[in-house]
Order: structure tokens, then sequence, then C-alpha cells
């Protein structure tokens, strides 16, 4: 369970990031970043392309690989309601088939489109069509069969429902190499070329993993969904090198903590891995193959502050987003960011 406050605390319009740093005049490194230290309870206030300096040789940084999808598109019910459909990720029983969440037609950020039943066909554009099968973990998202000529992600590069004022592109990090998140890895946006050549001289390493995401957008009380992971060999011995010869595996996003612990020993020793994770790191659940975490900020309710609270401990984290509130860091995907240190 989370702290009181971490449960609690209350954000106002004036801490949302609504557009990409680019967007307000800030280079997309250059975003604020509240750096805590777990063991000296110390909190700093840098900015992310300072990052190198906060960090020390022999470090590893995990980093997912999975790059963003245009993952949704219109669709008309039976009823003729008109709404949109967000692909979340294959169903992990059966892959031919995928989950899927309807949605009022606004765009994100609005509510579930729950007048929907089993059975129903959805049709979608340039004649596709999607038959609703079950619910899935809840009444929000859905099991379905889609009927279209291809691949699903083929289908979502032709026909994406286009919100909001930006395009793909600033939905997707530097290492986004393999398509298939539903929405962005985002702890990773801030890096750029100037970034990781500033690690590269301090020798810090960067280290791959892949967790494909799918909606985070969850409700009060949802846990995360199962995810498709992949820890290569190649990857999995860098990491337990790193950390033998003493340098911190500091995890970029709650998804490479997720992939990470998925593929790791009770004693932190990581293997390849690879497959579809129901992991869900917590106060009751500690990680064991990760030292810090690099991370945005969380939504009140939101099940990552749980994952944070076990990085950070109880104390650290609760004054951590009290001293984000206060000082008006930014949340959204577009917001500011939380290196959480050992």
């Amino acid at each position: 369970m989370s702290t009181p406050a971490l449960a609690t605390f209350e954000l106002s319009p004036d801490h949302e990031a609504a557009a990409p740093p680019e967007a307000r005049g800030i280079a997309r490194d250059g975003v604020r970043m509240m750096v805590a230290h777990r063991l000296a309870g110390v909190i700093e206030h840098s900015r992310f392309d300072r990052i190198a300096e906060h960090l020390a040789a022999g470090d590893a940084l995990v980093v997912n690989v999975s790059r963003t999808l245009p993952a949704a598109v219109t669709a008309i019910s039976p009823r003729g309601e008109e709404l949109v459909l967000h692909f979340s990720s294959p169903y992990p029983a059966d892959e031919r088939l995928w989950v899927v969440e309807p949605r009022l037609p606004a765009g994100p950020g609005t509510a579930p489109f729950r007048d929907v039943l089993a059975g129903d066909r959805l049709a979608l554009p340039g004649g596709a069509s999607i038959d609703l099968r079950a619910p899935y973990l809840g009444d929000r998202l859905w099991v379905a069969r889609p009927r279209l000529v291809g691949s699903v992600e083929s289908y979502l590069g032709r026909y994406a429902y286009a919100a909001g004022d930006w395009d793909m592109d600033a939905y997707q990090t530097i290492f986004g190499a393999q398509p298939g998140s539903a929405e962005m890895p985002s702890a990773g946006r801030p890096f750029t070329p100037r970034t990781l050549a500033a690690l590269a001289a301090r020798d810090i390493r960067v280290i791959p993993i892949l967790l494909h995401c799918g909606v985070s957008s969850l409700e009060d009380g949802e846990s995360p969904l199962p995810e498709r992971f992949a820890v290569s060999e190649a990857s999995a011995a860098r990491l337990n090198a790193a950390r033998g010869a003493g340098g911190r595996v500091v995890a970029i996003g709650t998804t490479a903590v997720r992939a990470l612990e998925s593929a790791a020993d009770a004693d932190g020793h990581v293997h390849a891995a690879a497959g579809w994770t129901d992991v869900v790191v917590g106060p009751d659940r500690p990680v064991t193959a990760v030292d810090g975490l690099l991370t945005g900020w969380h939504e009140p309710g939101a099940s990552h502050l749980d994952m944070i609270e076990a990085i950070a401990g109880p104390s650290l984290a609760d004054r951590s987003y009290a001293a984000a509130v206060a000082g008006g860091y930014l949340w959204h995907e577009f917001g500011d960011v939380h290196l959480i240190l050992p």
C-alpha cells in the first residue's frame, strides 16, 4: 500500500505538461530533474542534461528499446456510436487476438466507452472491423478478433487516429527500435545524442532491454497488465558484470524495472528471458536487480507509486512528491523527471 501522502497528494492544472518541452522553448534534454538519494535522504534539484554528473563510472543505465505504435483508430459500434479504439497488445493466451480499449471520441484523457457488448463488431477505417469477444481483467478492456488485411501494426501505420497537436515523433524515444508499445516508455524521452555522449565520456554504460507497454492510463485500483518483454543474453551478461564490478543498475522507466525483475533471481542475478510478465513491483514485492530508477511523475492513485515506494523507501518517496508538488514540477509524458539513487 502507498503511504497516505503518496495516495492523497493533489495536482493543479499548472502541474500538467500539455506540450512537449520543444514546443515550450526547452530542449528535449532540458527538463527539470529531481535527484533523490535514498541512504542520505537528500533531495537535489537539477536538470536532465546534467544526469551524467549524478552518476559514476561503471554505473549501468537500462533502457527500453520499444518503439511506440500509433495505437488508436476511429470506430463505429453496431448501434452507430462513434468511438476511438485503442489497441493495447496481443492477447497473451492467443496472440491472434488483441486486447483493446474502446474510449470516447475526444482522444487521450477521456473516459472509457462502456456501452459495448460481447459479440459487437466495430467498423474500422479501410473496410476493416474487429469483433469484441469478452471483457479482459475488468469491464474497460476487451479481448477482440481483428478482421483486417496484414498485421495490426501495419494497419495502424495506415489508419491511426490523429489526436492532439503532436506527430508520432513526439511520442518516441531515441532508443525506440522495435515497434510494439501502445504508449511511450516516456522516462527515456529526454535522452539525446548529447546526453549519451556525456554518459559515454564518464564510462556510464547504456544497456538495452525490451518491454512493449500496453495501455498505461490505468484507473484507480487497477494493476499493470501482462506485457511482452525480452532481456537478451548479452544484456544480462553486461548487467551482471557491471554490478559485479561495483556499478549501480539504474532502470530508465518503470518498464525497464518490470523487464529486469522478470528476468532476475531472488539474489538479483539477471538471466536471458523473454515472454509475458505479470510481475508487479511494490512494497510486498521489492526489487532485486535494480539499484536506482529514472521515472516521470505519476498521478495520485497510480499503481506506479507502489514501485516508487519500493525503490525509494516510504519516507523519501513521500518527501520527493511533496517537494515536486510544491516546486511546480511538471507531470505527464512530456514533463519533468525523478532520479532515485541508492
